[in-house]
């Protein structure tokens, strides 16, 4: 009889405060992630005001950040897959928590705009390796709700940077108020010391590595731990078969058996990103553009952001409930009808409550998603998949923020028709094409 493979002792493992640590841990940099990412939409507006950046340089600054998060996911998804997924974590914390700092410091707009491409390739990688690791350390029966608690921990930095983008903003105490924003959202560096001694490496990727000896002692180190802190013995774990990597990465995405996978979303990355950044990244701008102040932007934009962490949270309790595929094409329909909505909303309680819906869909969207694409790979070419795919979510929020720059001249509504639009073409392209993953294992799911 052959022994238990590494996976399927990972399987039958319960959950517990082993999780919860190693959740709370990567969840540190989602949290900063996600502050850097999306300070960039609140300190748009006010860059504009300062006349620090014209409209199209804002484009440009968005624009060269998608560029970064392009080749970022590309060259960290594949580099993770070599690596491993620890070493790929801290690395890009490091990368987009330095360049964050140094943008700060930027003297003109070329300087912010070069140091927001570096913090692109930083930030994309950064999600990648975090959807991949979670993925492979929690057990299947709750893998689409960590991956949840983890964004609802992310999103918790949406409302924190617009709240402190709105107090910092109108200041200056040495610098100017967004500097100092920039510089808190690069403090992540300080936390990778804290990661190196916390974090294990991955299992999983061990075993498809072949390192099955070091696979082993981290999982035996799991177990005794688990056994110590449930106080009973672990069940007898069921077979999941495990294939070591045999062929590159990059040839497996385009094999028999991921092909349409990998076909279905790029096209799916190219157009949600259009409706998620298009929203998240130019709210602010929409409000100043309908005869807001900046003040009052910033603001608004505040209010709206409080509701961005309850929508991973909505995720947490029904996305083991309810099938992934479906709640990706419910919730595209959704974003569109209530984006079609906002854009015809003067009132400020009717933009702050439409909007706040708004983000919330966007935000649950995103839970789902991300753990919905990295059960589509094998292990083997996990982060590569993911990184691949996701890298296209880059080149749609790329095109997207031109497009926006341009119809904006059309007014707000012109913008949200676009945005509607490439979110129906989501829930048409998963709908057709999508495989259902719930409760599967990730390598039942790749066999």
């Amino acid at each position: 009889m052959n022994p238990p493979t590494i996976a399927s002792r990972v399987e039958r493992l319960p959950i517990c405060e082993v999780h919860f640590r190693f959740i709370g841990l990567v969840s540190i940099g989602t949290w900063l992630d996600f502050f850097d990412l999306f300070m960039v939409g609140y300190l748009g507006a006010a860059l504009q005001n300062f006349r620090f950046l014209t409209l199209h340089q804002f484009s440009e600054l968005v624009a060269a950040g998608f560029v970064g998060m392009f080749i970022g996911t590309i060259i960290q998804g594949l580099a993770s897959d070599y690596i491993g997924r620890r070493n790929g974590f801290i690395i890009t914390l490091l990368i987009y928590s330095i360049s964050s700092v140094l943008g700060a410091f930027s003297p003109n707009a070329g300087m912010l705009i070069a140091m927001r491409f570096v913090a692109g390739i930083g930030l994309s990688g950064q999600q990648v390796v975090v959807d991949t690791f979670i993925s492979e350390m929690i057990p299947s029966h709750s893998r689409g709700r960590y991956v949840a608690i983890s964004q609802v921990i992310g999103f918790g930095a949406v409302p924190v940077a617009a709240y402190i983008s709105s107090l910092l903003v109108p200041t200056h105490w040495l610098l100017d108020g967004w500097r100092w924003v920039m510089v808190i959202g690069g403090a992540g560096g300080l936390f990778a010391w804290v990661l190196v001694h916390w974090i294990q490496e991955s299992p999983r990727w061990l075993e498809s590595r072949g390192r099955v000896e070091e696979a082993d002692r981290i999982v035996t180190q799991m177990e005794e731990e688990v056994e110590r802190l449930t106080g009973r013995p672990l069940p007898p774990p069921r077979p999941v078969p495990v294939a070591s990597a045999h062929r590159t990465p990059v040839r497996e995405l385009w094999g028999p058996k991921y092909r349409s996978r990998t076909i279905m979303l790029v096209v799916f990355n190219l157009l949600q990103a259009v409706g998620f950044y298009g929203f998240a990244n130019w709210a602010p701008t929409f409000i100043l553009r309908e005869g807001n102040s900046i003040a009052q932007s910033l603001r608004f934009g505040f209010l709206i952001a409080i509701a961005m962490p309850f929508g991973p949270l909505v995720a947490v309790f029904t996305t083991e409930r309810f099938e992934r595929k479906r709640t990706l094409i419910l919730l595209s329909l959704l974003i569109a009808s209530v984006g079609m909505v906002f854009a015809f909303v003067r009132s400020p309680l009717g933009l702050v409550a439409v909007g706040a819906l708004e983000i919330m869909l966007t935000s649950w969207f995103s839970s789902v998603y991300h753990a919905y694409q990295a059960e589509l790979f094998p292990t083997r070419a996990r982060a590569t998949g993911v990184g691949f795919v996701y890298s296209w979510s880059r080149v749609g929020g790329f095109i997207s923020t031109f497009v926006i720059g341009a119809l904006l001249v059309y007014g707000v509504p012109t913008v949200f028709v676009f945005l509607a639009t490439c979110m129906v073409g989501v829930a048409v392209v998963v709908g057709f094409w999508g495989p259902k993953t719930n409760a599967i294992a990730l390598e039942n799911l790749s066999a």
